[in-house]
């Protein structure tokens, strides 16, 4: 793999490949972009193409060979999710005293760090930080030109958050930190200062969905035509996105609106509900149930601004102008802070069905 087969967003990679070309790569760094537009990927290029043994050129700037040793390694971490799978596994087995002093960290090459949030309150942590400080001042790089610590998303707990401004203010010189974020404003303007910011556009859903019919030729063009609006301009997320997953979260978040907005049946609502327990598959499953209805709320939210044409979910369009229908903006935003504080909640590990239940109230009520 290489910079060539990164999609879309070239002036960013263009950006970002000029300063390994000068040797002025930043210290700190943010990538941000919608979920899915490829931030962890080229987080783990510029590593690569930072620490490369046999560097190459592609377009006239610096690639990374991606068969050296530290190319190889660092690119062990790129299946992400399976690496956390494993990580959590691990610290399952342990004693249960070891276990709470635990955090899940990813480091497949002994200079590149990863850290993704530690379930199950899906938060960086300080004890996180505190390894990120620990590498950056007292672990030179052994085996890398330049470490990198990777944090996966802006989710900081506040102790953590404030002990990354000490590796910040001071950052070593062999070292770089790079954030990657949905949204920069989740992260406190301390660390936004004291960071580099790029990033990454969305593509055009008419792109994504004629990428599809290369990539994905076994989907039938209307659900290309679906997924291409679902991953809002994001390329991995279009590449990756499992549609009959998302419709069956979809066809629960549809019942939790019909419940609210046309049919009171709390029976089907309590029996959808019921499988939503505790778990790391129930957490998955949750977030994927919010994700499918926040995606809904947005659509009602472009049916009442007149904007039917950008809506994402396509193939409902009839049934989601129905529901539309005497909906107000106001409606839709108590709607999307009830939503968000389900998913607060179970940072919290509070009970997922009956979280989810009470905001199907909270709807119907409104």
């Amino acid at each position: 793999m290489s910079f060539r087969e990164f999609l879309g967003n070239s002036a960013t990679v263009t950006r970002l490949r000029e300063s390994v070309r000068t040797g002025h790569f930043p210290q700190a760094m943010i990538l941000a972009g919608p979920r899915g537009a490829g931030k962890y990927t080229l987080a783990l290029m510029l590593a690569q193409a930072v620490n490369c043994l046999r560097p190459v050129q592609s377009d006239g700037l610096p690639d990374f060979c991606g068969q050296c040793e530290n190319c190889t390694r660092i690119a062990e971490a790129k299946n992400l999710e399976d690496r956390v799978a494993e990580a959590v596994a691990a610290r399952e087995e342990m004693r249960d005293t070891d276990k709470r002093e635990t955090r899940i960290l990813i480091q497949t090459h002994p200079d590149i760090l990863v850290i993704p949030p530690d379930p199950p309150q899906l938060l960086i942590k300080i004890g996180q930080v505190r390894q990120v400080i620990h590498n950056a001042y007292y672990r030179p790089p052994t085996e890398a030109r330049r470490s990198f610590s990777i944090f996966t998303c802006a989710a900081f707990m506040k102790e953590a958050a404030n002990s990354l401004l000490k590796v910040l203010e001071e950052p070593p010189a062999n070292t770089s930190l790079i954030l990657l974020a949905e949204n920069p404003q989740e992260l406190l303007p301390t660390i936004r200062s004291r960071a580099v910011l790029h990033r990454l556009g969305a593509l055009p859903a008419e792109e994504i969905e004629a990428l599809l019919a290369k990539r994905r030729p076994e989907l039938k063009p209307q659900d290309q035509k679906l997924v291409a609006r679902l991953a809002e301009g994001a390329v991995g997320r279009a590449l990756t996105l499992d549609l009959s997953a998302y419709l069956a979260s979809r066809q629960v978040a549809l019942i939790l609106l019909r419940t609210a907005l046309r049919d009171p049946d709390y029976s089907t609502l309590f029996r959808a509900t019921e499988s939503y327990r505790a778990g790391a598959d129930g957490q998955e499953k949750t977030l994927s149930l919010l994700r499918a209805l926040g995606s809904l709320l947005e659509d009602l939210l472009l049916l009442l601004a007149g904007t039917p044409s950008r809506l994402r979910n396509v193939d409902l369009s009839s049934e989601l102008q129905a529901l539309a229908q005497g909906l107000t903006v106001d409606w839709i935003d108590g709607a999307a802070h009830a939503l968000a504080n389900v998913e607060s909640g179970m940072r919290r590990n509070l009970l997922r069905s009956l979280s989810l239940d009470a905001m199907a109230v909270t709807f119907a009520e409104r």
